[in-house]
C-alpha cells in the first residue's frame, strides 16, 4: 500500500507540488511583502516566519489526507481494496505512510530558502532533529485526522472545497504572527490551537526564540504541547481511520 501510494504521487504530482510549493510562496510574500511592515521586538521576522511555516507544513496532512482518502472512496478504489485478503489497517496505513515520507523530502526545499533568505538554525543539532521529528510527528497525526474525514465524506468535490478551507487554521495560530496583541478570546484560541504549539516548538529548538511564559499551557510548553496533541490526535483517528475503511459506506 505504501508503495501504491508513492506511485500515485508520481503519476499525479500535481497535489504534492502545489502543497510543497505553497509554503515557499508564502514565506517570499510575507517575508517581503509584510516584512517590513511587522515590528518584530529583537527579531527580524523571516527568522520569525520559517518555523511558523514549517508548523502549517506539518498540519497541511489533514487537507492531503482528506483528498487522497476521499477521491479513492469516489472512485470506488476503496471498495476494490476492501475485497483483497489483507489488514484493513494496511490501506490507512499505506497513505499516512507515503505521506510522511513525501513530506520529508518537501520540506528541503521550504528549508534551504530559509535559509537563503536569511533564517538560520540557531540552536543545536540534536535539537534541531528533535524539531524535524516533531514536525514529521504532527504531520502525521494531522494526515490520520485527514484520512478518516475523507473516508467520512467519500467525495473528492466536497473533499477540495473542504480542505481549502483549512488555509484559516495557520491564520488562527502564531505561525504567522505572535498572538501577544491578539483580543482576550482570541489569543486563547490561537494558542490552543495545535499549531501554535507547533511555531513555538521549532522555534524554541531552532534557537530562534523562547516560549511565552504568560501563554497557555501548550504555547508555553511547546515540545510537550505538540507531543500531547500529537498522541491525542493518534490515538483518536487511527482506530477510527481503520474502521471506517473497514466498514466502508455502511
Amino acid at each position: 500500500m505504501l508503495g501504491r501510494h508513492l506511485q500515485r504521487i508520481k503519476a499525479a504530482p500535481g497535489v504534492m507540488i502545489l502543497t510543497q510549493t505553497m509554503p515557499i510562496t508564502m514565506l517570499l510574500f510575507f517575508g517581503y511583502v509584510f516584512g517590513s511592515a511587522l515590528a518584530m521586538p529583537g527579531q527580524e521576522y523571516r527568522a520569525f516566519l520559517v518555523p511558523g511555516l514549517l508548523a502549517a507544513t506539518a498540519a497541511n496532512g489533514i487537507m492531503v489526507g482528506m483528498f487522497q482518502a476521499s477521491q479513492d472512496c469516489h472512485r470506488g478504489v476503496m471498495d476494490r481494496l476492501r475485497t483483497l485478503p489483507m489488514s484493513r489497517a494496511a490501506v490507512p496505513f499505506g497513505q499516512t505512510a507515503a505521506d510522511l515520507l513525501t513530506t520529508a523530502i518537501g520540506m528541503i526545499p521550504l528549508i534551504l530558502v530559509g535559509l537563503a533568505v536569511g533564517w538560520r538554525i540557531e540552536g543545536g543539532p540534536l535539537a534541531a532533529l528533535g524539531a524535524f521529528g516533531l514536525l514529521l510527528l504532527l504531520r502525521f497525526a494531522t494526515s490520520w485526522l485527514g484520512c478518516w474525514l475523507g473516508l467520512l465524506i467519500r467525495n473528492e468535490e466536497i473533499a477540495g472545497q473542504l480542505g481549502s478551507a483549512t488555509f484559516i487554521l495557520p491564520l488562527l495560530s502564531s505561525a504567522y504572527i505572535p498572538t501577544d496583541n491578539l483580543p482576550g478570546w482570541l489569543r486563547t484560541v490561537a494558542e490552543w490551537n495545535p499549531i501554535s504549539a507547533m511555531a513555538s516548538a521549532t522555534r524554541e529548538l531552532f534557537g530562534n526564540a523562547s516560549p511565552a511564559a504568560d501563554a497557555a499551557w501548550p504555547v508555553a510548553h511547546p515540545v510537550a504541547g505538540t507531543l500531547a496533541w500529537s498522541v491525542v490526535l493518534l490515538a483518536v483517528f487511527v482506530p477510527l481511520s481503520v474502521r471506517r475503511h473497514a466498514r466502508g459506506g455502511e
